[in-house]
């Protein structure tokens, strides 16, 4: 069980778990790869990237399909030095979750995740996604909700 899942699972939240493996990432990266090989519209598979504005860490969680506008994280925000995005979340790349992090990161959810009734994030390794509702996304993540994504 993973930090993510213990936190979902602690929380009392209803959430599904769905693992995945063959990831095709020829058809527009990753996040739409595994979106793809659920049998999910990209839109309802999020991706969590972990941004550095002003030095400062923070977590983004957009749309797989869409792409972060930066201007909205900060007019000095760029994506975070691979290990120091896993050594602040306690995840690998690929498998960051907005949950369970290891040290909780301010965080910003794109507002269109509300236009699902679940969305699908990392469970905090690859090949694992957690489903849940957004609103409860935000609640365990203590999230802003923004136009973030492009």
């Amino acid at each position: 069980m993973t930090p993510a899942v213990l936190a979902a699972k602690r929380a009392g939240i209803d959430y599904r778990l769905h693992e995945y493996t063959g990831v095709d990432v020829a058809d527009g990266g990753y996040g739409i790869g595994v979106a793809h090989a659920l049998g999910l519209p990209p839109g309802q598979l999020l991706k969590t990237l972990v941004i550095s504005v002003d030095g400062e860490l923070a977590v983004y969680v957009l749309p797989a399909d869409r792409q972060l506008d930066l201007r909205a994280a900060g007019k000095r925000a760029v994506l975070a030095e691979r290990a120091e995005a896993e050594r602040a979340t306690g995840y690998v790349v690929g498998g960051i979750s907005p949950l369970g992090q290891r040290r909780r990161l301010p965080a910003t959810v794109d507002e269109t995740a509300f236009e699902w009734r679940t969305v699908l994030v990392s469970a905090g390794k690859r090949g694992l996604q957690i489903e849940l509702a957004p609103s409860d996304l935000v609640a365990l993540t203590g999230a802003n909700v923004a136009a973030i994504a492009r």
